[in-house]
C-alpha cells in the first residue's frame, strides 16, 4: 500500500472532463503535466491522472494549459515498466504562471524490506539508514511490485530492521527521474514492524 496526502502544482495537459462510473458518480478529470527533478540538474515531466468527484462543477475552468495547484490522496500504481499517478482531489485552485511545478506531501507506506540496508553518516557525521523496500499489488494473475528508498535521519537503525521484514514507514516524500524511469523515495519520520492482524491470532 502507498497512499501519498500531496499538493501537487502543475499544468493541465487535455480540457477537463466529467465522467460516470458504475456507481452513478460524477468525476472531473483531467491530465496534469507536472516537472520532476532529474540528474544533471534537468528536469523530466511525469503526467498525474486527477480526479474530484463533483455534482455540477464546470469544466471551462480546467483547460488545457492552465496552471492549478490540486490538493488530495494520490495513488501510486506500477504497471511493466511504467509508475501511474492516480490524485482524488479535495482541492483544485488555479496557480500563478510563475509557480513552480511540484509534488509535496507525506507518504503512508506498507511493504517489505529489499536485501540491502545501509548505514551510513552525514557531513555533519550524524548516523542515518537507508534501505528500499517495495509494496506488492495483486494484478489479475499476476503481482507488480513498487520500490521506494527509505532515508532514516538521526536515530541508529532498530535491531528488527532487517531483509524481507514487513514495515509501516511514513514520511516526506519526493519523486526524482534517473534514465527516464522515475524513482520514488520518502525521509522517514516515523517506521514500525508491521504485523498482520491475522498472524497475531495465530501466535
Amino acid at each position: 500500500m502507498i497512499k501519498c496526502n500531496v499538493t501537487v502544482c502543475g499544468v493541465i495537459g487535455r480540457d477537463a472532463s466529467i465522467r460516470t462510473n458504475k456507481e452513478g458518480k460524477s468525476f472531473l478529470v483531467f491530465p496534469l503535466r507536472v516537472m520532476i527533478s532529474a540528474t544533471e540538474g534537468k528536469t523530466a515531466p511525469i503526467e498525474v491522472d486527477v480526479s474530484k468527484e463533483t455534482a455540477s462543477e464546470e469544466t471551462g475552468s480546467y483547460r488545457n494549459g492552465t496552471r492549478v495547484e490540486v490538493q488530495g490522496t494520490m495513488f501510486l500504481k506500477h504497471r511493466g515498466d511504467r509508475i501511474y499517478f492516480n490524485l482524488f482531489a479535495s482541492e483544485i485552485g488555479t496557480a500563478d504562471v510563475h509557480a513552480a511545478d511540484a509534488v509535496r506531501g507525506v507518504m503512508e507506506f506498507r511493504g517489505k524490506v529489499g536485501q540491502q540496508i545501509e548505514e551510513k553518516r552525514d557531513k555533519k557525521e550524524q548516523t542515518y539508514t537507508m534501505f528500499s523496500a517495495f509494496s506488492t499489488e495483486k494484478v489479475e494473475d499476476g503481482f507488480e511490485y513498487q520500490w521506494v528508498r527509505f532515508f532514516c535521519f538521526g536515530k541508529e537503525r532498530e535491531a528488527w530492521l532487517q531483509p524481507g521484514v514487513k514495515v509501516e514507514a511514513k514520511g516526506e516524500m519526493s519523486l526524482s527521474a534517473y534514465n527516464g524511469k522515475v524513482n520514488v523515495s520518502c525521509k522517514v519520520e516515523e517506521l514500525a514492524q508491521y504485523v498482520a492482524e491475522s498472524s497475531n491470532l495465530n501466535q
